[in-house]
C-alpha cells in the first residue's frame, strides 16, 4: 500500500472532520464525561494555518487515511523544559490498522519538531485504550503520568 504523508490544507476539511468524529467515536466508551453529537474535538482550520503547528495526512488511493499533529506548546512552570511539542489527532481509519501508518505518522511529526528544537514531546491516550498504548509505545513512547478523575454524576 502506497501512502503519501503531507501537511493538510483547507481542500481536507471534509475528510478531517470526518476522521474527527471516528476519533470521537471511537473515544466514546473510554470517557463519559465526552458531550452528545455534535461535538468537535479541534479547530481544524487553525490547526492548518497556525504556524506553531503541523497537521498531516496519511493518504492512500486518493483518500485520507491517517492523521496526527504536533503543535509547540508551553509546560508549566516547574518543569524542566521551556517548550515541548504535543501530539494530538492521533487518528488511522479502522480498516487500515496495523500497517505502520500511525508510526509514519509519528516519525514526521516527531522531525518537525526536532527541526524546531522541541525534543520533549507528549501526548494523552485513554488508560483504557490498549490498542492506541501498545501503538505509542511501539513508537518510543512511556507511560508517565495518570489523571484519576471522582464522579461528580452517579
Amino acid at each position: 500500500m502506497e501512502l503519501l504523508i503531507r501537511p493538510a490544507t483547507e481542500a481536507d476539511l471534509e475528510e478531517l472532520r470526518e476522521l474527527e468524529q471516528g476519533l470521537i467515536r471511537d473515544e466514546r466508551p473510554f470517557d463519559p464525561t465526552i458531550r452528545p453529537d455534535p461535538v468537535h474535538y479541534y479547530d481544524l482550520p487553525a490547526l492548518i494555518h497556525d504556524p506553531e503547528s503541523l497537521l498531516l495526512v496519511g493518504v492512500s488511493d486518493g483518500r485520507i487515511v491517517s492523521t496526527g499533529y504536533a503543535s509547540k506548546r508551553t509546560p508549566r512552570p516547574y518543569l524542566d523544559h521551556d517548550v515541548y511539542a504535543y501530539f494530538g489527532f492521533m487518528y488511522t481509519r479502522p480498516e487500515y490498522r496495523g500497517r505502520g501508518l500511525n508510526g509514519r505518522i509519528i516519525q514526521e511529526l516527531r522531525q518537525w519538531a526536532r527541526e524546531r528544537g522541541l525534543e520533549e514531546v507528549r501526548l494523552t491516550v485513554y488508560t483504557g485504550n490498549a490498542p492506541a498504548i501498545r501503538a505509542y509505545e511501539k513508537a518510543g513512547f512511556a507511560p508517565h503520568i495518570v489523571e484519576m478523575r471522582l464522579p461528580g454524576r452517579g
